[in-house]
C-alpha cells in the first residue's frame, strides 16, 4: 500500500474549474464512502478549501487508485474524466509525505505561509475519521504533518505577519477605497463561519466602525457579532433578506460562506447603489463556489475583489520578500519528510526481521527436541546449558545481518533488503507476521498531460511520470 494524492488547487486550475468541482461540507462523507467502495483505495481524506480541492488516499496500485479517485470526483462534479485531468496534481509515495507536509506548513497554500491550512486539514481529519475512511496509515501522515505544520510556522517565523486569503482580500479593498486604510468603515459580513469569524477579526483590527453579519443560521450570526461587541467594536446581526438596506450605506462588502449557489445577487446590490454614493462598494467574494453573482462586479459603482483577482497577484511569491523564511520552510519539509519516510521504511522491515527470529526459533526448538528423543537419559542441567549455549549461538549470528538491515532500511532501497532476508529464509511474503506492505520512496509529480496518459496505461505499468532524481526526496 502507497499514499496517493490527487487534487486541483490555485496553482494547477482556474477559479471556474475550482469552483465546478468544490464539495458541499454536508457532501464529503458519501465522497469518501464511493471512493472507498472502488476496487484500489484501502483509506481517503478529502480536503475541499476557498483555493483547493484534494484527496490523499492510501491505494494498492498507483494506476488504480489514481482511476478511482478521479472517477469519483470527475463524477460529482460532471466533468469529462479528460477534462479533469487537464488541471490536476498528484504526488505519489515519498512525493506525497512531502507535499502533505508542504501543505501544512502553508507553501502551497495561495498566501504562503497563511497558518489557517493547519485547522482546514484538522477539520479534514476529524470528518473522514467520523465516516470510518482514516487507517492507521494516514491517522500516522496527517497527525505527523500537522506536527510539521506547526513546527515549521514556529521555527521559520513565515506566518509572522498574520496573512490569510482575508488579509490579503481586505488589503485589496483597502486600495480601492483609496488607500486610506479600513478605519471607520462599515462592513457587512454574508457567512459566520470559521472564514467569516476570521474577516471580522481582521476588520475589527484594521478599525472598523460597525461589523453587521447576515448570515442562514441566525444563531451563528449572533455568536459571531457577540465576539466582535467583546473586543470593543459595534457589531449587530439581520437577516439575509435585508442585504439591500444594509448595503446603503456599507464600504465593503465581504462574503464568504461556503453554500453552493450564489447568496449575493445583482439586483439587490443595484437597488442599495441607487440613491448614489461618493464612495465605491468593495465586494470581496471568498467562496468557493462563488457567493457573489459576477455579474455584480459589472455594476457601475462597484469594485470586486475576489478568488480570481487574488490568484493573479499572489500566484508568484518572492523568497526575498519573506526574508528567506520560505527556502527555509522548504529545507525543514524536505529533512522532515526524509525522516518521516526512512523511519517508515525501518518500520516495515521489523516484521520480516521478527519472522526470521521466529524461524530460527523454531529451529532450534526442533533440533533440541530432537536431542532429547536421541539422549532422554541426559542430564537435566547439561540439557539446559546446551539450550542456552545454542540459542546464543543463533542471536549472536542473527545480531548483525538483523541491526544492519534495519539500518539499510532507511535508504531509498531499503525494502529490497527485507525481500532479501525473506528470499534467502524463505519467509512467507503473504503472511502479515512476516512482511508489512511497502512504501517505496518513488516520487510522482504529475502534470495535466501525464495524468491523461497515466490514466489510459497499462495497470501494470510502474508509474515513471514526473519523477525527480531519487536523491531528492525518497
Amino acid at each position: 500500500m502507497s499514499v496517493l494524492v490527487v487534487g486541483l488547487s490555485h496553482r494547477s486550475a482556474p477559479v471556474e474549474v475550482l469552483e465546478r468541482l468544490a464539495v458541499a461540507p454536508g457532501d464529503v462523507p458519501k465522497l469518501l464512502e464511493e471512493m472507498l467502495d472502488r476496487a484500489h483505495v484501502e483509506e481517503a481524506v478529502l480536503l475541499s478549501t476557498c483555493n483547493r480541492i484534494e484527496v490523499c488516499a492510501v491505494v494498492d496500485a498507483f494506476h488504480g487508485g489514481l482511476g478511482d479517485v478521479t472517477d469519483v470526483l470527475g463524477s460529482y462534479a460532471g466533468f469529462p474524466i479528460g477534462e479533469l485531468s487537464d488541471h490536476l496534481f498528484v504526488h505519489y509515495a515519498g512525493s506525497a509525505v512531502q507535499h502533505m507536509f508542504q501543505l501544512a506548513a502553508g507553501l502551497d497554500s495561495m498566501v504562503v505561509g497563511e497558518s489557517q491550512i493547519l485547522g482546514q486539514l484538522r477539520g479534514a481529519y476529524a470528518t473522514a475519521d467520523e465516516s470510518g475512511s482514516v487507517g492507521k496509515v494516514l491517522h500516522e501522515l496527517v497527525q505527523q504533518a500537522l506536527r510539521v505544520g506547526k513546527r515549521v510556522h514556529a521555527g521559520t517565523g513565515i506566518d509572522e505577519a498574520g496573512a490569510s486569503i482575508v488579509s490579503e482580500a481586505l488589503r485589496d479593498a483597502d486600495r480601492e477605497l483609496g488607500g486610506t486604510g479600513l478605519d471607520g468603515a462599515r462592513a457587512v459580513v454574508v457567512g459566520a463561519g470559521a472564514m467569516g469569524a476570521l474577516a471580522a477579526a481582521h476588520l475589527r483590527r484594521a478599525g472598523a466602525s460597525e461589523i453587521v453579519v447576515l448570515n442562514r443560521s441566525a444563531e451563528g450570526a449572533e455568536r459571531l457579532a457577540e465576539k466582535v461587541r467583546e473586543q470593543g467594536t459595534a457589531a449587530r446581526t439581520a437577516p439575509l433578506d435585508s442585504l439591500t438596506d444594509e448595503l446603503r450605506s456599507a464600504d465593503l462588502l465581504l462574503a464568504c460562506t461556503g453554500a453552493i449557489g450564489h447568496v449575493v445577487h445583482a439586483d439587490p446590490v443595484a437597488e442599495a447603489l441607487s440613491g448614489g454614493r461618493s464612495r465605491p462598494l468593495v465586494v470581496c467574494d471568498l467562496g468557493l463556489p462563488r457567493d457573489v453573482d459576477p455579474a455584480v462586479g459589472e455594476l457601475p459603482g462597484v469594485r470586486m475583489v475576489d478568488l480570481v483577482t487574488l490568484q493573479r497577484r499572489l500566484l508568484d511569491v518572492s523568497d526575498d520578500a519573506a526574508g528567506g523564511s520560505i527556502a527555509l520552510a522548504h529545507r525543514m519539509v524536505e529533512a522532515e519528510a526524509q525522516q518521516y519516510l526512512a523511519g517508515q521504511r525501518s518500520a516495515e522491515v521489523t516484521p520480516t526481521v521478527t519472522a526470521l527470529r521466529r524461524r530460527a526459533s523454531e529451529v532450534v526448538d526442533a533440533e533440541l527436541l530432537r536431542l532429547d528423543s536421541r539422549l532422554p537419559d541426559l542430564d537435566g542441567r547439561v540439557r539446559e546449558e546446551l539450550s542456552r549455549t545454542v540459542r546464543r549461538v543463533v542471536d549472536k549470528l542473527l545480531h548483525t545481518p538483523t541491526v544492519q538491515v534495519k539500518r539499510l532500511a532507511e535508504g531509498p532501497d531499503g525494502d529490497s533488503y527485507a525481500a532479501a532476508l525473506r528470499t534467502l529464509f524463505e519467509l512467507d511474503p503473504q503472511a502479515a507476521a512476516a512482511v508489512a506492505a511497502p512504501v517505496r520512496g518513488t516520487d510522482a509529480t504529475v502534470d495535466g498531460t501525464d495524468v491523461t496518459a497515466a490514466l489510459n496505461a497499462p495497470l501494470d505499468r510502474t508509474p515513471s511520470i514526473g519523477s525527480r532524481p531519487p536523491e531528492q526526496i525518497s
